[in-house]
């Protein structure tokens, strides 16, 4: 892909670190209200990541990929590959605070996402049960402007979903 440097051969940090850096260049792109080339981006990602890719930097491109869906079964899908890439991490990484810490911050997002996505889909029993897994892994999420996002999504789709704001 053009517009990008190689990371040196054998250097998995740097190859790493340039992953990471095209995702976030991606993840402005959507930001900035691009959806159609952010799609096409992350998709290009995703087959270059391909199925056996590093966990965390597929989580982190089906989770925002699923952002970037028109159908909500597709959305769904998206959301399901990104939280099954971040139980690999969790599993794999268990060992590595760091990741392993990046990939607990992700669940409170990923299962809200799943509990949006299974409501948009008629299925009322896995959105309720995918926003409580939301809710308890709030608990992992700092005191700062995106756990604070995050804590009040949940409590719009709480709202939305039982009329009460807290789940049954």
């Amino acid at each position: 892909m053009r517009g990008h440097q190689e990371a040196p051969m054998g250097d998995p940090a740097a190859a790493d670190d340039a992953m990471t850096g095209r995702i976030g260049q991606v993840v402005m792109l959507l930001h900035a209200g691009d959806r159609e080339e952010a799609r096409n981006r992350f998709t290009a990602l995703w087959a270059e990541l391909g199925e056996q890719g590093d966990p965390l930097h597929r989580c982190t491109v089906a989770h925002y990929l699923a952002d970037t869906q028109d159908d909500p079964e597709d959305e769904l899908s998206w959301d399901l590959r990104a939280l099954r890439a971040a139980d690999t991490v969790a599993a794999e990484r268990a060992g590595d605070e760091r990741r392993a810490g990046q990939v607990r911050g992700f669940y409170p997002s990923l299962h809200l996402n799943l509990a949006a996505a299974y409501a948009r889909v008629g299925e009322d029993r896995l959105a309720r049960s995918h926003l409580g897994l939301a809710r308890k892994a709030c608990g992992d999420l700092a005191q700062d402007a995106y756990g604070d996002g995050v804590r009040a999504a949940v409590g719009r789709l709480e709202l939305r979903l039982t009329g009460s704001g807290q789940l049954p």
